[in-house]
């Protein structure tokens, strides 16, 4: 199991300087449209290859994606390996924050 929260909890926690390890799990070129600027990529397509790299990062594992759905299987798969992590519900759709476009 995994907790959840809302892109607006998440803004509050971005804007107080709370450091995250948030993980954007869309593809490059939804990445590339528009992303939280504190989050790293790693898409879901490279996810399992790449799921060493959770943890080179400090902070409570945050995982967004578009609208949640990509995200929460993310989180299923790494609460079963036992990571506390939290899935943003409505994800990207659900953002009101700044976004930055490009890599």
């Amino acid at each position: 199991m995994y907790r959840e929260m809302t892109a607006d909890e998440l803004l509050e926690k971005v804007n107080a300087g709370v450091t995250l390890n948030l993980i954007d799990v869309r593809e490059p070129d939804e990445w590339e449209e528009g992303h939280v600027s504190q989050a790293r990529s790693i898409p879901l397509s490279q996810f399992q290859a790449r799921a060493h790299e959770v943890h080179d990062a400090e902070g409570e594992v945050v995982i967004i994606c578009r609208s949640g759905g990509r995200s929460g299987r993310v989180c299923e798969f790494l609460a079963l390996q036992g990571f506390d992590v939290v899935n943003v519900a409505g994800g990207m759709l659900a953002w009101r924050g700044e976004v930055v476009e490009g890599e």
